[in-house]
C-alpha cells in the first residue's frame, strides 16, 4: 500500500513538472487551419483572411490561439486535400477561404462530424443536406462598392468609368453591382463598362483589360480579387485612379488608389471561434458590413487630391482671389 502511494506521488509530480516547463501550455490552444487560393501578402481576398488571423492571435496570445494555412491553392483538387489533411489533424476549425471550395467541403465535412469548417463568401451552411458543421461567411460588399461608386462618379472628367472583375460570383459580384448602383445613383448618364475575365489569378488578363477601358475613356477603374494587381500597374502608368477592395492596396500605387473597401473578417470568426468552444460545430452564417465594421473605407487623400494638384502646377487652374 505504501508503495502504490508513493508511486501515485511521483505521477502527480511529473505532471506538475511537465507542465511548469510549457509542455502542457498549449493544451487550451484553439487551432485553426487556412486554405487560401492565392497568397498570404496578395492586397486582396486571401490577404484579408491572414491579416484577421493574425490580429486574433495578438489579441488572445500564441498560447491561446494557433494557426497554419496554405496559400496559392489555386487547383480546387489540392486545396481539397490540404482541407482533409488538416481535419485529419485535428485542428478545432478548418477555414476553405474561397467560394470555390463549396463541393469539397460537403463531400469532407460529414467525414469529420468533431471538425468545424467554415467557408466564404456565402451564407450556404449547407444544413439543407443535413450537415451540421459547417460555417459560412460573406462581406456585403455591395455596400462598400456603392461608397465608391458614388466617389469615382464625382472624380471622373469622362464620365467612362472600367471595371475589371473575375468571376460573377461572391463578394466579387456584389461589389461590381453596388459600384455601379453608386455610380449611376451620382452621374446617371455616366458609362459603367464591365468586364468578367473568367478568372481570379490572371493578372495578364487583367492587364489587357484595364488597358482596353482606358483606351476607350475611362479615367476611372475598379475590379476585385486578387489579379487585379496587373490592372492598378496599369492605372499607375497611364494617370487614371484606382478604387480597391478587400484589402488595402495603396501601397501598390498611392498616387493613383483613392479608396479601398478594407475587409476586417474578425467580425466573423470571433463569434464562430467562441461557438465551436462552447461544442456549436457549425449551421451559423456570418456577415460584414458598414453598420458592424467588418467593411470599412479607407480614403487616400494623397490620390483623392491629386489631380486638383496636378491641374494648379499645370496652370490649368486659375485661383482667384
Amino acid at each position: 500500500m505504501m508503495k502504490c502511494k508513493k508511486n501515485i506521488i511521483i505521477i502527480v509530480m511529473i505532471s506538475i513538472l511537465v507542465f511548469s516547463l510549457g509542455f502542457g501550455a498549449n493544451a487550451k490552444a484553439f487551432r485553426v487551419a487556412v486554405i487560401m487560393p492565392s497568397s498570404i501578402n496578395d492586397l486582396a481576398f486571401s490577404q484579408s483572411m491572414y491579416d484577421a488571423m493574425v490580429a486574433i492571435q495578438e489579441e488572445m496570445g500564441k498560447e491561446e490561439f494557433q494557426f497554419v494555412y496554405s496559400e496559392s491553392m489555386f487547383v480546387v483538387a489540392d486545396a481539397a486535400a490540404a482541407i482533409r489533411d488538416y481535419a485529419s489533424e485535428g485542428y478545432d476549425l478548418v477555414i476553405a477561404h474561397g467560394s470555390q471550395y463549396g463541393s469539397s467541403l460537403v463531400e469532407i465535412a460529414p467525414d469529420f462530424p468533431n471538425t468545424s469548417f467554415a467557408w466564404g463568401t456565402t451564407v450556404n451552411t449547407f444544413s439543407d443536406q443535413g450537415i451540421t458543421n459547417i460555417f459560412a461567411y460573406e462581406a456585403r460588399s455591395e455596400e462598400g462598392g456603392y461608397v465608391s461608386g458614388v466617389l469615382a462618379a464625382k472624380l471622373s472628367q469622362t464620365g467612362i468609368i472600367g471595371v475589371i472583375g473575375p468571376i460573377e460570383t461572391g463578394d466579387a459580384k456584389l461589389y461590381v453591382e453596388g459600384f455601379k448602383a453608386g455610380v449611376l445613383a451620382t452621374k446617371p448618364d455616366a458609362q459603367v463598362n464591365i468586364s468578367w475575365i473568367g478568372s481570379f489569378s490572371d493578372v495578364a488578363l487583367a492587364s489587357e483589360a484595364a488597358q482596353t477601358h482606358i483606351n476607350v475613356g475611362a479615367d476611372v477603374l475598379t475590379g476585385t480579387a486578387q489579379m487585379v494587381v496587373g490592372a492598378i500597374g496599369v492605372a499607375r502608368q497611364r494617370g487614371v485612379l484606382w478604387f480597391g477592395t478587400q484589402a488595402d492596396q495603396t501601397s501598390l500605387a498611392p498616387e493613383v488608389v483613392v479608396a479601398n473597401q478594407v475587409y476586417d473578417w474578425t467580425v466573423a470568426l470571433k463569434p464562430m471561434i467562441q461557438l465551436v468552444r462552447e461544442g456549436t460545430r457549425g449551421g451559423s452564417a456570418y456577415v460584414l458590413t458598414l453598420a458592424n465594421g467588418g467593411l470599412k473605407i479607407v480614403v487616400n487623400q494623397e490620390a483623392l487630391v491629386r489631380k486638383t494638384i496636378q491641374d494648379i502646377i499645370e496652370g490649368k487652374i486659375d485661383i482667384e482671389l
